[in-house]
């Protein structure tokens, strides 16, 4: 009997050190793919100054392929900065390119059928165009026979390798999110000579990479992360979740794991979009306010009269906006506008919402439910005429987030929703951030949140879960934006870059570091403005960080299963996603195994290796 326990601990030791020693191999092979690859790219013409890509906002790009699939490595990380339309050379004539204002045109050189309709029509106007990056992918014998004449191009991007990476790298170069490019060591043809090659000095944009790369432990993040994410699922903590991690302005992990419901039906993609409910306060008003606070637009210890006339005579007058945005200024916590909408019977008020949409009632709420187009006032009013609570200090509020929306459209002149997607957002080449996401975006994209089984009776999908939102017609900064994990990581790393992305700037640094500050750390109230913070002292019971988050660190929370969580001292980023109140808000269990918090010391504990 121990003759047999003897050998069954040692089969089970053998077996666990075998599976650790693949899985580091399997790590350390892809570390060493992406290193040769970065080694054989070579940006060897860059007349116009195009690469790395500026202005997305006014970006239209096609990306047009000879020799690569739709659903390749190239098409897939280009589609991680912005939209991009595609289309292969064989079916370039059928596209109305006169939507585009740059093409990026991919070559496999080895592939090249000089028959091809595309060679003998367009092959030279394309490559010649100003306004056309070409990636030519090849050995350097296939770059001297190939019949296209790149010699022609006036941006060209040369890889000498056929690796996944070396696609993900060429798309990344194009968008400044990898630091690259090498000179010839030796002649290629007559137009390109050893030497031939310039560098990009620095990347602007957020690069994609494997964790060793900026000396993050793999293998403890993939033997780690994963478990507990499936635990929590299998638990009933969610149907489904991902996790993105972005360290030195690299995304080093980014997974998905379980379903978008319980039915199993759809499995969790990494470009789902999710409502991030209280995410939405640190970036929607908040960065719009944070920009004109920079430009001298803004003070923060102005009373909240100065920005909204609307509660002149009230109790709230001459509260401070710096008090306001740390949640320091008695505020009531919330107010629960929908339940004035109710009757005694459980009936709606006929003067308040109508089954059909009209002039009078066009807010949309739910199916068959539409508000009144004024019901935004009874809103304000109900704020205006809420009592401060008695004492001061520390008190979460979503109160004043109704009312940012307006004072930054009254401070910006302009809409706020156009506003916050011109100046944020579509810069950023983060394009699934949006509020009432229906209009842009399929619903099976959409991640479902809560069966509201007490207000909308409906299964709430592809539309705002907060109930105070939802009659703001889905436009408010307390919740309602959407988006995707990637994006949101834009977003978060300008943050981290101190208000620069992609070479513009977007918020003055000093401003980004006043608001990202502990405003009453003296008064036991650990918040930014408008930013969460660490505690003041750790306690594991009550945090929702990892205990090695710095002082320095900032983020949010969101109510449907969101968390964003930046810090500047080590250079991190870490966005959990999850639909935590699907079917119900009362499912606490995230809550209660800890998740968010135990993922986010793994990050810590795996940053180690490189000190």
């Amino acid at each position: 009997m121990y003759s047999y326990k003897k050998t069954l601990l040692i089969l089970c030791y053998v077996t666990f050190f075998t599976q650790m020693l693949m899985a580091q191999g399997q790590t350390s092979e892809m570390d060493s793919t992406y290193h040769y690859a970065s080694e054989k790219i070579y940006l060897l013409r860059n007349e116009m100054a195009i690469v790395p890509l500026q202005q997305l906002a006014q970006k239209r790009i096609l990306h047009c392929s000879y020799g690569f699939k739709e659903n390749s490595m190239l098409h897939h990380t280009l589609n991680k900065y912005l939209p991009i339309g595609h289309t292969s050379t064989r079916q370039y004539e059928d596209v109305d390119t006169s939507s585009y204002n740059t093409t990026i045109l991919s070559l496999r050189l080895d592939q090249i059928v000089v028959a091809d309709l595309f060679i003998r029509l367009h092959q030279k106007s394309i490559i010649a165009d100003p306004s056309t990056i070409v990636l030519a992918f090849g050995s350097p014998e296939d770059f001297r026979k190939t019949s296209f004449p790149l010699h022609l191009a006036k941006t060209l991007i040369y890889i000498d390798d056929r690796s996944d990476w070396s696609e993900s790298l060429a798309a990344q170069l194009v968008f400044g999110g990898f630091s690259g490019g090498q000179k010839l060591s030796e002649d290629l043809t007559d137009d390109f000579p050893a030497g031939s090659g310039e560098r990009i000095g620095s990347a602007t944009r957020l690069g994609y990479a494997p964790p060793e790369t900026v000396g993050m432990d793999a293998q403890l993040l993939q033997d780690s992360i994963g478990p507990i994410a499936e635990a929590a699922i299998a638990a009933g903590a969610f149907p489904g979740c991902q996790v993105l991690i972005a360290h030195q302005g690299k995304v080093v992990f980014h997974e998905a794991w379980g379903h978008h419901t319980y039915a199993q039906q759809q499995a969790v993609q990494l470009s789902d979009i999710y409502d991030f409910a209280s995410v939405t306060k640190i970036t929607s008003a908040l960065p719009a306010i944070m920009r004109l606070h920079g430009q001298g637009q803004f003070e923060l210890d102005a009373p909240l009269k100065t920005y909204f006339p609307k509660f002149k005579s009230s109790n709230k007058s001459d509260l401070a906006w710096r008090k306001i945005l740390a949640h320091h200024a008695r505020l009531k916590p919330w107010i629960p506008y929908w339940r004035s909408t109710i009757k005694k019977n459980g009936r709606f008020k006929w003067r308040t919402f109508k089954k059909r949409p009209s002039k009078r009632f066009p807010t949309y709420v739910a199916k068959d439910l539409y508000l009144h187009r004024k019901y935004k006032k009874r809103i304000y009013k109900a704020i205006r005429k809420s009592p401060l609570n008695p004492e001061g200090g520390y008190r979460y509020s979503g109160l004043a987030f109704y009312l940012l929306p307006e004072i930054v459209a009254n401070l910006t002149t302009s809409d706020f929703e156009t506003h916050l997607k011109a100046t944020f957002y579509q810069p950023l080449g983060a394009h699934t951030i949006t509020y009432k996401p229906l209009r842009y975006f399929q619903r099976s994209r959409i991640v479902p949140t809560e069966r509201d089984t007490f207000f909308r009776m409906t299964q709430i999908h592809g539309y705002v879960h907060d109930e105070g939102a939802a009659m703001m017609d889905g436009v408010s900064a307390n919740a309602g934006l959407f988006g995707s994990a990637n994006d949101l990581a834009k977003l978060a790393q300008m943050y981290l870059n101190g208000g620069t992305y992609g070479g513009e700037r977007f918020i003055a640094e000093a401003s980004l570091k006043e608001f990202t500050s502990c405003q009453y750390c003296d008064e036991d109230n650990r918040r930014g403005l408008g930013f969460d913070k660490p505690l003041i002292e750790y306690d594991p019971e009550k945090s929702s960080v990892a205990r090695s988050a710095s002082s320095d660190s900032f983020g949010h929370s969101g109510y449907t299963g969101t968390f964003v969580w930046i810090d500047p001292q080590s250079d991190l980023i870490y966005i959990f996603f999850s639909n935590r109140v699907y079917p119900t808000r009362e499912n606490r269990l995230i809550y209660e195994l800890n998740v968010r918090p135990r993922i986010h010391q793994i990050i810590y504990d795996a940053l180690e290796k490189e000190e």
